[in-house]
């Protein structure tokens, strides 16, 4: 089974900006909503943004990184990308991309079937 690959993730300061990118190949990936988690060590895995699969994408994006995040997708690219801004260090954990199991974006971490190895974000100053 194809797993998306995620990248860019590093250590910043608060306030900095950071971009990840989820590596999605093929048909797999391109026809379903696709989804950022993150988990910050010793607390469950989270949601943070959702992206529909088709033109006109809806988003969904937790309350605790709206206005600050940004999630898009290149289909052309097979390529999901996490843009965020002015971090904070509450923002530090892993990040993983997941594949929806069905056609609906969703927030539950049970509605994913396919996820990522994940990167790591730590902002700290």
């Amino acid at each position: 089974q194809v797993q998306p690959v995620e990248s860019g993730g590093g250590l910043v300061q608060p306030g900095d900006s950071l971009r990840l990118s989820c590596a999605a190949s093929g048909r797999t990936f391109s026809m379903y909503p696709m989804a950022w988690f993150r988990q910050a060590s010793g607390k469950e895995r989270e949601f943070v943004a959702v992206i529909s699969w088709w033109a006109g994408d809806f988003t969904d994006y937790a309350d605790s990184v709206k206005g600050r995040f940004t999630i898009s997708r290149d289909n052309a690219k097979n390529t999901i990308y996490l843009q965020m801004n002015s971090l904070k260090p509450e923002d530090t954990a892993v990040y993983y991309c997941a594949r929806s199991a069905g056609p609906t974006p969703r927030r539950s971490v049970f509605e994913y079937d396919i996820w990522g190895q994940g990167t790591q974000v730590t902002v700290s100053s």
